[in-house]
């Protein structure tokens, strides 16, 4: 009689990786149908059909499927919101992020749904330009992003910075990439005189300057458009801070690194927050995952830990102290260079 094989191995955690895109289709569908902002309240799927508009069968085994994956509660037949998906997926939150997950999913699928090819055959030929995106696109995506930085990204910034010895001597700060610019106003509201500046391409910028009015900022945030690595960052400041966007440089690192260090005062604060790969370029997870399809694409960005830190100190900064924080995105480096 042939023996069973000895097995001591589980192949559970391989099946929960093989139902990840059920849960994550789950999620964008919800997003899509609006699902989550008739569920702050408790609604049977009845209700909730007629809410939406869909097949009343089909919503609760979709409404199942949202409970099972943690992304509503059900009970006695009624489904509602959990605290995290109120807060993130009902659109009237202001935090909401389903736009911004809609994006990123968009931005994922092309690679994604050629990985096969990519593996065997490599990145497509195609120009830089091209890999960076239309300024089109930037915009849009930079609209989606401000949510994501009041969901808790500036106030971890404001937190970092304030609590340097130098904060209460700042006079001037920029943001260098800012994006929509959220963590450079919050910054800049957390102190009782400092002024701001906000860099980044031009398309990004104009939303930038959006949200700076947003906060009546205006009178102590002005906005700088172009490009980091061929154009003037601005002079004159106490503090540059760069969270995720130092990435457009890392091949030429030193070059943006120099810039920054020139623009500073003397006794100036460079704060660059961002990803530093570990286990040789395989965690963390979420930042290798989430890069994965514009790395297959051609575009390998992420930092190696300790790579942005050993820049700044080529470059003539006195000191870098630098620690690990939990951040949204995972894991995060927090890179902190001294001028002389």
């Amino acid at each position: 009689m042939k023996k069973l094989p000895e097995v001591n191995e589980s192949f559970g955690e391989l099946y929960r990786t093989l139902i990840g895109p059920i849960k994550s289709k789950l999620l964008l569908t919800g997003i899509e149908l609006k699902v989550f902002n008739h569920l702050s309240e408790p609604m049977s799927a009845d209700a909730v059909a007629e809410a939406i508009g869909t097949h009343p069968g089909n919503t609760r085994l979709f409404l199942d499927g949202l409970a099972a994956s943690d992304l509503l509660e059900k009970n006695d037949g009624f489904y509602q919101n959990t605290a995290v998906t109120q807060t993130f997926l009902a659109e009237d939150s202001p935090t909401f992020l389903g736009q911004m997950y809609t994006r990123q999913a968009q931005m994922w699928d092309p690679a994604l749904n050629d990985m096969s090819r990519l593996v065997k055959e490599g990145a497509p030929q195609h120009s830089p330009e091209a890999d960076m995106g239309s300024e089109e696109m930037w915009a849009q995506f930079t609209v989606s992003l401000a949510n994501y930085e009041r969901a808790g990204v500036a106030q971890q910034a404001v937190e970092v910075v304030s609590e340097l010895p130098e904060f209460p001597s700042f006079r001037k700060m920029l943001d260098l990439g800012c994006g929509p610019g959220i963590v450079g106003i919050a910054i800049v509201g957390a102190h009782p005189s400092m002024k701001g500046a906000l860099f980044d391409r031009p398309a990004i910028i104009k939303v930038a300057a959006t949200f700076i009015k947003e906060y009546e900022m205006e009178d102590r945030m002005e906005v700088l458009a172009g490009d980091y690595n061929g154009d003037s960052i601005g002079a004159g400041y106490d503090l540059i801070w760069a969270s995720n966007t130092l990435n457009f440089a890392r091949h030429d690192l030193d070059s943006l690194m120099k810039k920054i260090y020139d623009a500073l005062n003397p006794g100036g604060v460079f704060i660059s927050f961002c990803e530093g790969l570990t286990h040789e370029r395989t965690k963390t997870d979420f930042v290798v995952l989430s890069m994965m399809s514009i790395a297959l694409m051609g575009q390998d960005m992420c930092f190696d830990q300790g790579e942005i830190a050993d820049s700044m100190l080529r470059v003539g900064f006195k000191s870098v102290r630098s620690r690990t924080l939990d951040a949204p995105w995972g894991a995060a480096d927090l890179d902190i260079g001294r001028k002389e």
